[in-house]
């Protein structure tokens, strides 16, 4: 199928503007179209996918440099203490203190090693009443570190790996979304074309057995049939005219479906156009197979899988065993009664703290934590191999599949051409009395089986050809990724 004008599109689009103007019949592409732009489970599937991309910005967001400010202003605290005397006694007084600080850091988080790297600033203020009042002031105008934990996962490492993967994921599964919606839109637009041959064809049928029976009535009248030929005239007649009501009635049902399918408001009229010419195209099965195992959602989720798998096996081995933590610090600081001379001459300031875990005795938990992880992995292993086996034997014969749905359309057009001549000439000969009634009838229900075949053939066509579309996330008429 061809691109439509996006002026043609936007004009469809726009009919809800004009409830109750005249509207061309839509095609397929762009009863699709309209359903993909207007349709509800379109917009909540955009919804799904801008929600996805907006956590991917913000996970990429919390791997820059993030700067924050804390403190407490102020911190009050009144209390009885003991205090030590010259002469060694502890007598107990009251004190009042008030503790403020604000502090200033700037931390990132580092991508080989999963560590955090700081820089900070902090200014500080005590002060004491009671029965002695004292004001002192602590600055570290600069200081930067480092925390890194040592023989433990690197968390950040695998949450980027995730992430990565979810993000694809999401990306494919909008695009599946987008083309589930394009098979629905098949459906319902074929549900309206099949109803719609199925209601001309029955109202064709209930005038052609309307005149059968006037000609019976008089041929019966004339003892020319029996009274048997004449109620199987009638009873085919009344059948016919039931068959008008009940297809109306499918007709409006299946117009309404297509409808709130497209969001597409009561009052607007909504016809389909159909062609019975179907695209040629190159859809071989080692081609459908390779772009399903290139594009599909079912490869990205593989993947985040996968990842997880491992992630869990890593944690199993590193969590629970030995491990250490390093921090480390340079910076300078002072302290001074006044803030302006807490600034100045400045002293060093360092620090380094390893602290080490060493479990000395699980009964067996670890191992057997790691045992459980590896076992899942393995079952996430053969289950995505059954999944890419499974998609790619689905690409497979949706290109077969494909093939063989565009040769039953022409097969079928064919029949209903001769199924409709061969009812044309039996009608004729019926006529003038050369054959029975019921070979007409005969005649008359392989014609009516005819029609719908060709409608259901387009279906299935159409069908088959998004079907591919969905598995492979690829355009075979275009040649080009779906994106």
């Amino acid at each position: 199928m061809t691109p439509r004008s996006p002026f043609r599109l936007l004009a469809l689009a726009l009919v809800v503007a004009a409830p109750l103007a005249a509207q061309q019949p839509i095609t397929l592409e762009e009863a699709i179209s309209l359903a993909q732009q207007r349709g509800h489970q379109s917009a909540a599937a955009r919804a799904t996918r801008d929600a996805a991309r907006y956590r991917n910005q913000a996970f990429g967001s919390l791997l820059l440099p993030q700067l924050s400010l804390g403190g407490s202003v102020p911190a009050y605290n009144r209390s009885i203490i003991p205090v030590v005397q010259p002469d060694g006694s502890t007598q107990y007084r009251p004190q009042q203190q008030t503790n403020a600080t604000l502090s200033m850091q700037l931390t990132q988080k580092l991508p080989v090693t999963g560590g955090d790297l700081f820089l900070s600033s902090s200014l500080g203020r005590l002060t004491r009443t009671g029965t002695q009042s004292t004001e002192t002031w602590s600055s570290t105008p600069f200081s930067v570190g480092i925390r890194q934990a040592l023989f433990r996962p690197n968390t950040a490492r695998w949450d980027r790996l995730e992430q990565r993967a979810r993000s694809g994921l999401d990306e494919r599964t909008y695009l599946e979304a987008e083309e589930d919606i394009a098979l629905q839109t098949t459906d319902l637009f074929f549900n309206v074309y099949a109803a719609r041959v199925a209601y001309n064809n029955a109202v064709t049928n209930a005038a052609v057995n309307d005149t059968l029976y006037r000609l019976n009535s008089g041929r019966f009248d004339v003892g020319r049939i029996g009274e048997n030929d004449l109620l199987q005239s009638e009873l085919a007649l009344l059948r016919a005219r039931t068959s008008v009501e009940g297809a109306r009635l499918q007709y409006d049902r299946a117009t309404a479906a297509l409808r709130l399918a497209l969001n597409i408001p009561t009052g607007v009229p909504l016809e389909v156009a159909v062609t019975p010419a179907v695209p040629e195209y190159d859809a071989d099965t080692a081609r459908a197979v390779r772009y399903a195992l290139q594009n599909g959602a079912t490869v990205s989720g593989v993947e985040l899988q996968a990842v997880q798998a491992r992630r869990r096996v890593t944690e199993a081995k590193l969590a629970n065993g030995p491990g250490a933590t390093l921090q480390a610090s340079y910076g300078y600081n002072q302290v001074a009664p006044s803030a302006a001379v807490a600034y100045q001459n400045l002293l060093e300031a360092r620090q380094l703290t390893l602290s080490v875990q060493v479990p000395l005795w699980n009964w067996g938990s670890h191992g057997e934590g790691v045992r459980a992880a590896e076992a899942d992995r393995d079952r996430v292993t053969t289950l995505a191999e059954a999944q890419l086996d499974q998609l790619a034997h689905d690409a497979h014969f949706a290109a077969l599949q494909l093939a063989q749905a565009r040769r039953n359309v022409a097969l079928y057009a064919k029949a209903d051409s001769v199924a409709g001549r061969r009812f044309e000439v039996a009608y004729n000969r019926y006529t003038i009395g050369r054959i029975t009634i019921d070979n007409l009838y005969l005649a008359q229900s392989e014609k009516d089986q005819a029609v719908g075949q060709v409608a259901e053939s387009l279906r299935s066509y159409w069908r088959a050809h998004y079907q591919l579309r969905r598995l492979t996330l690829f355009d075979f008429t275009t040649g080009q990724p779906i994106r």
